[in-house]
């Protein structure tokens, strides 16, 4: 396939009207995505478009944890000549960021932690010399030493905080795992979390916590309390049973006006919300809080009564932007859909217009949804946005011919078809769309960029077992466990792991305690009694299935349906059953609200080799962009490379191969006046090899280099 370039509308004399920033704010990365702003910009330009193909590596770091379907999604932070990163089993350490040499190490746990492992970064907080680094690890956030990676005595419990306390719940029946790390505002670390996307789950709460002590200052109800603003979108009592409505995505901060911004994911159950009937604010939401208070300013709800799982995947963006020959700051937030909200950063007002579409009920009984949805007009979507048959793939006659097979049963209108129990295309899929990578902001040119997916994936509602006082474990394994580990075990990795031979993984007593006491994303079912959750272990490691009696049979959060799983529209081979790219990258132009340049992005190496060239593929993580005129990336799954691309035209300038994928968002930093670009070869992702490197790059210190 042809290399795929289009440039638009790039005009350089036009972008160069764009307000200039001060090049010394940007001049390091001391935060989670380069500073509170969220726009992953770089004013240092000793690596340029001139002598970029001059890179080369200039350390690495192998943190020797890595294991098979790890992921290491971390965003680096640099500090006075330290590098602070996490490790595949979220171990936190300290690096020479000049060397690559180890400092400290800290390990939150006190054995292998179980199932998959992630987090995105560390928060970073200075008083004089009393100077933290905090990271969350499964439900704890700790509070080290920075200099030492000692945890603080006097911050919570020995160091730590349990992040399942002050939710109003059992602490031991709510999984809460922040994945993205908090942001810091004078003294307050505000940190949300990734729940259980199925009941019981932890609600959405976000929080701020003092820096010192770890005491919540101030808590924001996502899912509204009686008598506070939203509370008549939800059922009566919603609050006590309800769950998510949660920013797992990260946040980004206004300093000066000492505004907050979080999104939110939707509310739990994802995918059937009869318990749920209304537009169930604050899930979907774009929230403007005050930092010190925690206090609604504004907010933009962009999917009511979600059942599509269209998160906010990102934090927002921070930018300041010409309208009508004035700056304006606003706040812009990528979608899972493929659009771009941009908003006046201090009242929410849209600055492009917004279509109101009315939409189909649902088929699903017991099911509400809302009678309309809306979406910006502009800028355009930088993913397609409705699957038709002319779009299947055409790779070989035997994959095209499955495609349009499976297709022709499946419901497929575009965005808001109703989930069904025939099988519905959500597409962009679940992934995306924009995905947490986020996106990155160009003060220069006023060109935001964003990475895609272009992948369709199915929704099918089942009906789910019904509770009952007595049942077999392979029926009580369908109740509660087959909606993301599939009826057949296989899992859909790497979200949902494969319990297949899990025998071979893990021990009896080891299975036993997941299923008691949950694992990241997946609820605690403690709660079934101690028989069952014994006798569902036996059943996952020896198929031993047996007659059990329940402990609670009946939850007041039990729903008459589930999915089947998370379901990818693959062809009989195993590639998209759609038509390429499968992968974007996209050069936004906020100033005018026009696309600048769009291509493909990512390969699958064997299709490569047979003559099937930069068809995109699926990818995580985001990009860079700096004065240099540069754009950094990884995030391709399959071909592991990494990439600097011409920010203004999107021409591939350079790039390599790394040890594993980097699905994650590289930093840049300078010292003692060397430049370099640093990544988390991580991999894990859609089957790929996992990896445990960090690799940082920089040019020859002879030559161009310092």
């Amino acid at each position: 396939m042809k290399r795929l370039l289009l440039i638009l509308l790039l005009s350089a004399p036009a972008l160069s009207q764009t307000p200039r920033v001060t090049p010394s704010r940007y001049h390091g990365w001391p935060a989670y995505g380069g500073g509170p702003e969220q726009i992953h910009y770089s004013s240092l330009d000793q690596i340029n478009r001139a002598n970029v193909a001059s890179l080369e590596v200039a350390w690495t770091y192998e943190t020797g944890d890595a294991f098979d379907g790890s992921e290491m999604q971390c965003n680096p932070i640099m500090i006075d000549g330290v590098l602070y990163v996490t490790t595949p089993r979220l171990r936190v350490i300290a690096l020479d960021a000049a060397a690559g040499k180890l400092l400290w190490s800290f390990d939150p746990f006190d054995q292998r932690p179980q199932g998959k492992t992630r987090n995105r970064g560390v928060a970073y907080w200075a008083d004089g010399s009393d100077r933290r680094v905090f990271v969350a690890a499964s439900h704890y956030l700790h509070a080290l030493d920075a200099a030492t990676g000692k945890p603080v005595p006097g911050f919570g419990k020995g160091g730590r905080v349990d992040l399942r306390e002050g939710l109003g719940r059992d602490p031991l029946t709510i999984p809460i795992t922040p994945t993205s790390p908090g942001i810091v505002y004078r003294d307050l670390l505000i940190l949300g979390g990734a729940t259980s996307e199925d009941l019981p789950a932890a609600p959405g709460d976000i929080r701020a916590f003092d820096t010192r002590t770890g005491i919540i200052r101030w808590s924001f109800h996502t899912i509204p309390h009686p008598g506070e603003f939203g509370y008549d979108t939800w059922p009566r009592g919603a609050w006590k049973y309800s769950g998510a409505a949660n920013n797992w995505a990260g946040m980004a901060l206004d300093e000066k006006r000492g505004l907050v911004f979080v999104p939110t994911g939707s509310a739990a159950y994802d995918f059937y919300g009869a318990n749920r009937v209304g537009d169930n604010l604050f899930a979907n939401t774009l929230l403007a809080l005050r930092a010190d208070t925690g206090k609604r300013v504004w907010h933009f709800q962009a999917v009511k009564h979600d059942v599509w799982d269209r998160d906010f995947p990102a934090p927002p963006s921070l930018v300041t932007l010409l309208r009508d020959g004035r700056t304006v700051d606003a706040v812009a937030q990528i979608t899972k859909t493929g659009h771009v909200w941009v908003f006046e950063r201090e009242t929410g007002k849209p600055l492009f217009p917004m279509e109101t579409r009315e939409t189909q009920p649902s088929k699903v009984d017991g099911e509400v949804l809302a009678r309309s949805q809306s979406l910006p007009q502009s800028p355009p979507p930088f993913a397609r946005q409705a699957l038709t048959e002319d779009m299947l793939t055409k790779r070989t006659p035997e994959a095209s011919a499955a495609a349009i097979e499976r297709f022709r049963k499946l419901n497929s209108s575009g965005q808001w078809t109703p989930p069904s129990l025939e099988g519905t295309i959500i597409f962009p899929g679940f992934d995306g769309g924009a995905e947490w990578g986020g996106s990155s902001f160009d003060p220069e040119t006023g060109l935001l960029y964003v990475n895609s997916n272009e992948m369709a994936w199915i929704l099918r509602i089942v009906p789910r077992p019904p509770a009952q006082k007595s049942t077999t474990t392979s029926r009580l394994y369908l109740r509660d466990c087959a909606n993301c580990h599939l009826e057949d075990k296989k899992g859909s990795p790497p979200e949902f792991p494969s319990l297949e031979r899990i025998g071979t993984r893990r021990s009896e007593a080891e299975v036993a305690a997941v299923i008691r006491n949950g694992a990241t994303r997946m609820p605690p079912f403690r709660q079934l009694g101690e028989p069952a959750v014994t006798a569902l272990a036996r059943f996952l490691v020896t198929d031993d299935d047996k007659e059990v009696f329940l402990l609670t049979p009946r939850r007041s959060y039990d729903l008459k349906y589930s999915t089947d799983g998370y379901n990818k529209f693959l062809d009989p081979d195993g590639y998209p059953a759609i038509e390429p790219p499968w992968g974007t990258l996209n050069a936004i132009d906020l100033n005018k609200g026009k696309i600048a340049w769009k291509i493909p992005f990512g390969e699958f190496p064997r299709l490569a080799e047979q003559g099937s060239r930069n068809t995109g593929s699926e990818n995580y993580g985001g990009a860079v962009v700096t004065a240099g005129g540069l754009l950094f990336i990884g995030a391709t799954n399959h071909d592991r490379k990494f990439h600097a691309y011409d920010k203004w035209t999107g021409e591939l300038l350079w790039e390599t191969t790394l040890p594993a994928a980097g699905n994650a968002t590289p930093a840049t930093y300078e010292i003692e006046g060397r430049q370099y670009v640093v990544i988390a070869a991580g991999g894990g992702k859609s089957g790929a090899p996992s990896g445990g490197k960090y690799v940082a790059f920089a040019l020859p210190r002879s030559g161009n280099g310092p």
